[in-house]
């Protein structure tokens, strides 16, 4: 528990709320656009900055700005061995769309492991007590966004993978990678932040929601096979999530 008092929280949420809401109505450009990766620094920057602020609501803000600090240095450095390395993901490398860029990674990429992550991580405290079990579904919701955003990104040409892999060119290689990495962030998550609440997976049901119905309907072309893959993983945990949140009695710190 922290000292936030009802004002507070009611504060941060009203900022992640309207920060969620510039998000939404970024992406509704950004799918309109016929230059989309215009937008993408500021959907990641508003995405991390909601994230930030429905986590303060609950843990305060130096626990909030610690855990998005920390997941984007982790992001950050599996970037960079990334595209120096190959590993964890794979041979890839970032194109000079994407800016700004310290040693070939976007720092936009970094800060969307910490932004994603903090909902991700809502997810699964959600749907599993905490331990193993609760860091092993967090990551499984991490790697689920992938299979919307590597396909999403590389129609826009920001990274370009090495040796293409069966899935519209992401190596299977790629996916093992987000696993790692957002187990990782999970475990950070997990020692620094207590019972999320509901508004976090709020954020990651509109980001379902949203792609399910850019890869159905807006781009150009569309691809069914990407909004039924990305929409039936992010929204099966999604539902489950919410699912357990009415199902299952909560402590007074889970109750948002």
């Amino acid at each position: 528990m922290t000292g936030l008092d009802r004002g507070d929280r009611g504060r941060w949420t009203l900022a992640g709320a309207l920060l969620l809401a510039a998000m939404v109505a970024l992406q509704v450009a950004s799918g309109l656009s016929e230059r989309p990766s215009a937008y993408t620094t500021a959907i990641v920057l508003v995405l991390a900055a909601s994230a930030a602020c429905f986590t303060a609501a609950r843990a305060g803000w130096r626990a909030a700005a610690a855990a998005l600090g920390g997941a984007v240095v982790i992001g950050y450095l599996a970037e960079l061995a990334g595209v120096n390395t190959g590993f964890p993901f794979g041979a890839y490398h970032y194109t000079g769309l994407l800016q700004p860029q310290v040693a070939g990674v976007p720092l936009a990429v970094a800060l969307a492991w910490g932004g994603m992550g903090l909902a991700a991580h809502a997810v699964a405290a959600a749907i599993t007590a905490p331990g193993p079990a609760r860091i092993a579904v967090g990551a499984v919701a991490m790697t689920a966004w992938d299979l919307f955003l590597d396909p999403q990104m590389l129609r826009m040409g920001l990274w370009v993978w090495h040796d293409p892999g069966p899935y519209r060119d992401v190596p299977l290689t790629n996916f093992a990678g987000w696993l790692l990495v957002s187990a990782l962030i999970m475990v950070l998550f997990e020692r620094l932040l207590p019972e999320p609440g509901r508004a976090l997976l709020a954020l990651y049901t509109t980001m379902a929601v949203m792609e399910t119905l850019a890869f159905a309907a807006v781009f150009r072309p569309t691809d069914p096979l990407v909004a039924a893959t990305g929409g039936l993983a992010m929204g099966a945990l999604a539902a489950t999530a919410w699912i357990r949140t009415r199902t299952t009695r909560r402590s007074p710190a889970w109750q948002q």
